[in-house]
């Protein structure tokens, strides 16, 4: 059979778009990934970088190392390795394949040979800039060279073609769900996902780069410090999902960084990715609620609690990840203090107004605050004060000598209970102060404002919360997201979560068009009294007394259970008085209390924690408090994983 071949020459010229995404390594049994953009390249011979090259990879691990000696010798040689090994987890022994001795002290310094041994058992190829170093004998083979751009100390991969270097991330798997997606930036001060995976891992990779590249100055006091940020928070480069997916796919990469976020780059904050929110910032609860995305995992315990919301990533991040120091979140009605009680961590609704919330998703502005969840409270403290900035008051002489409790147990009965009453007779003696019991509402009910008209207060401000979250997420959010949906699918509505959806049917059909204003008035009037009538200013103490609350108190709340559908959060609790008086509301984890599980059967840990509320404006005194009581060893600094300590 002949066979007959037609040629095409077609007319245009079809050029292809092609780009460079990164490269994925396994160093050492360890996951890697080289990121794209060359951060220097190293001015050497061909035959000087194919000498330290592994046959059939271009990519070299290597090890900028500096050295501040007068003499570089195999003991100080073996000490840095030491220092890289136990302070940062993205450097290990396979990047002394090669190194580039960077040298800052008095120059030019000597090498001290032989070094032969010390080098021979890493396999390692030294490079040494000429300019710096002269050596006591022979060179001994080992190259004197020199950088296009001077690189600070840390693990990099370089080309043996090329010689050009590039970071090096260390890649570890989202077991937990934490995140929405892994990032990077780029050189123009926007971001890119990062395209990395670990093979064989069912979950979302995220990249974090050495700790050794970075330096704190009183410019950048968190320089290097790896943060996520939840996912109502726009990012240059990046989407913007709101946990909604429908929102997720209809908008473009933002143009801008919101301002918070924009904040704590300059300070220095590594952004390693976004984190999962439930959807719009509402309540909702694991599996029940969750419909378009999944839920992150509390590790705490058995693993299988629910991981509260509506900062459910970050704070099941900082529960469980020992490589992520601190998440940026959001609180509306509790949506840092829910996740940090129960993943166990600081957490903390700053005094309302502190930080411009520009680029961030709306639920209610007169609510609506940014903060931190960590489990560091030294990072805690620093990380607000370089978004608060001056609005942090750090000017009182003294601690209150007054605490007010709040629903805390009478007895010790429990390992819960127990754990309660001596965090606050230890904080009594710390502080030399008294303690009374604070009931709310019989305060209200005998010395209530005017204003009320004698209202109780549940019927005053019990639907102030619901009203504001929903009838302002609804005019700002919700119907230019419906309008811009519609316009692009047909008329289609997108889907929404059955929580956002009950909540914003609230808002609409079971209250007046002005219920608003009147929310806004109720809360007014519960502002000032506050203020004036439980916890005052005090030039001293910025804030004359505390209030502590029970936060958890190890109490499961399994994530596998069937629920009722959700409900307006109407009623007046204590956790509302923050958002109402706009004070701070910070989050002490202080110990963690036995349960039985029924899912491992066996006894688990859940945590305990305490609310400690202060006056307007008093979140510097918070914050200084838990460093105080960490020094004193009354508060601890939780680990991550099942157990907090």
């Amino acid at each position: 059979m002949a066979h007959a071949f037609l040629a095409l020459s077609l007319a245009v010229t079809v050029n292809a778009i092609v780009s460079i995404s990164g490269q994925t390594l396994i160093v050492n049994g360890v996951d890697y990934y080289a990121a794209p953009e060359s951060v220097s390249i190293i001015s050497a011979t061909a035959d000087m970088l194919s000498s330290a090259a592994t046959i059939g990879v271009d990519l070299i691990p290597l090890t900028v190392m500096e050295d501040t000696t007068s003499s570089f010798t195999t003991s100080v040689f073996r000490s840095i390795v030491g220092n890289y090994t136990s302070s940062d987890d993205v450097f290990n022994a396979g990047f002394l394949q090669a190194i580039y001795l960077k040298h800052t002290g008095s120059s030019p310094a000597t090498v001290q040979y032989p070094l032969g041994a010390a080098l021979t058992e890493y396999g390692t190829k030294l490079f040494m800039p000429s300019r710096a170093y002269t050596s006591s004998v022979e060179a001994q083979g080992h190259n004197f060279t020199g950088w296009r751009t001077e690189l600070p100390p840390g693990p990099y991969f370089m080309s043996a073609s090329t010689g050009d270097i590039y970071q090096a991330y260390r890649l570890y798997s989202d077991v937990q769900g934490a995140f929405t997606e892994g990032l990077k930036p780029n050189t123009d001060g926007t971001f890119s996902i990062l395209s990395a995976a670990i093979p064989g891992a069912q979950s979302l990779t995220i990249g974090v780069p050495s700790r050794l590249y970075y330096t704190k100055t009183a410019a950048q006091p968190l320089a290097g410090v790896r943060l996520g940020v939840k996912d109502i928070y726009d990012i240059a480069g990046i989407k913007t999902s709101c946990g909604n997916r429908a929102y997720y796919d209809l908008y473009p990469p933002r143009n801008v960084t919101a301002v918070a976020v924009q904040t704590l780059i300059d300070a220095g904050a590594v952004i390693i990715g976004k984190m999962k929110t439930s959807q719009f910032a509402n309540g909702e609860t694991a599996t029940a609620d969750w419909v378009d995305y999944h839920s992150p995992f509390n590790i705490r315990g058995d693993g299988y609690q629910d991981p509260s919301s509506s900062s459910s990533g970050p704070g099941a991040g900082i529960g469980s990840y020992d490589w992520l120091d601190i998440g940026l979140g959001s609180d509306t009605g509790g949506s840092i203090r829910g996740p940090s009680e129960v993943n166990g961590c600081f957490g903390n609704r700053p005094s309302h107004g502190l930080v411009s919330l520009d680029g961030v998703m709306p639920l209610s502005p007169n609510l609506d605050t940014a903060g931190f969840l960590t489990r560091d409270p030294f990072l805690w403290h620093e990380a607000a004060k370089a978004l608060y900035g001056s609005n942090i008051a750090s000017n009182f002489t003294s601690f209150p000598t007054k605490i007010l409790t709040s629903g805390f147990p009478t007895s010790a009965s429990n390992e819960a209970n127990t754990i309660l009453l001596d965090f606050v007779s230890q904080l009594q003696t710390f502080l030399n102060a008294s303690t009374t019991a604070l009931d709310v509402e019989s305060l209200w009910s005998t010395n209530g404002p005017a204003a009320a008209g004698g209202d109780s207060i549940d019927d005053y401000l019990g639907i102030v919360y619901p009203v504001l979250i929903a009838q302002q997420q609804y005019s700002l959010f919700t119907l230019p997201f419906y309008a811009d949906y519609a316009a692009a699918h047909d008329g289609k509505r997108p889907f929404v979560d059955p929580a956002p959806l009950i909540r914003w049917a609230y808002g609409q059909n079971n209250v007046s068009a002005d219920a608003t204003t009147q929310a806004l008035q109720n809360k007014t009037v519960f502002m000032d009294w506050w203020s004036t009538e439980v916890i005052t200013p005090s030039v001293e103490s910025c804030s004359d007394s505390i209030l502590l609350y029970v936060g958890s108190d190890a109490t499961p709340n399994y994530r596998n259970l069937y629920r009722n559908s959700p409900v307006p959060p109407t009623g007046f609790s204590i956790s509302r008085v923050s958002n109402f008086a706009e004070v701070p509301d910070m989050v002490f984890p202080i110990g963690q209390a036995a349960y039985n599980s029924t899912i491992t059967l066996q006894e688990e840990y859940l945590p305990v924690t305490v609310d400690v509320v202060a006056a307007r404006g008093c979140d510097g005194m918070i914050f200084g408090l838990a460093e105080a009581l960490t020094n004193a060893g009354i508060l601890k600094v939780p680990g991550t994983g099942s157990l907090m300590y």
